[in-house]
């Protein structure tokens, strides 16, 4: 029975959710399936993935065979390394600690770019915010400044008016006397 690590489709649509499962290759896309390995979520930033390493590790050492973007999500999550390493042992390479250290440092290394990637991500959406917040305090400004200016010319016309009254008011007194 040929079986295939793939990607089976979830979620609704224009917000694809995926399942890792190992399957047989005869069977549907989103059908049966023989174990679920774990999911991979790419509506996030940077796409989430979730995935049981040994398990999959255990798969592909029988004879699983990867899909192409299966195969690009378990390379970026270190399990064909790890089956790189175990194969070692198997030959009498390395240790098995000697294997494990090798993943665990890859696996700190890899977490190390995958933080510094979030972060670059963070404050680029910081900044972006920041710079939308002095536009709108630019615009808010120049509203204000066109009020006050509004309301200084009209309390000028009725200053204005009020005198005009005043003189004709106090013309108008001299007139009667």
């Amino acid at each position: 029975m040929p079986v295939k690590i793939r990607l089976q489709r979830h979620g609704k649509k224009g917000k694809p959710f995926y399942w890792i499962v190992a399957a047989d290759a005869r069977s549907k896309r989103d059908g049966r399936y023989l174990e679920k390995l774990g999911t991979y979520n790419p509506n996030t930033n940077p796409a989430t993935v979730d995935l049981d390493v040994d398990g999959s590790v255990k798969w592909l050492q029988n004879g699983a065979q990867p899909t192409d973007t299966a195969k690009n999500i378990l390379s970026t999550k270190g399990v064909l390394l790890k089956k790189h390493l175990l194969g070692g042992v198997a030959k009498g390479a390395l240790t098995e600690e000697q294997a494990e250290e090798k993943f665990q440092a890859w696996v700190q290394e890899k977490q190390g770019s995958v933080d510094a990637e979030k972060s670059k991500l963070d404050k680029a959406e910081a900044e972006a915010k920041e710079k939308i917040l002095a536009a709108e305090r630019e615009v808010n400004a120049k509203r204000e400044a066109e009020a006050a200016a509004a309301e200084a010319e009209a309390n000028a016309e009725v200053a204005a008016a009020e005198s005009a009254e005043a003189e004709t008011t106090e013309a108008a007194s001299t007139e009667e006397e």
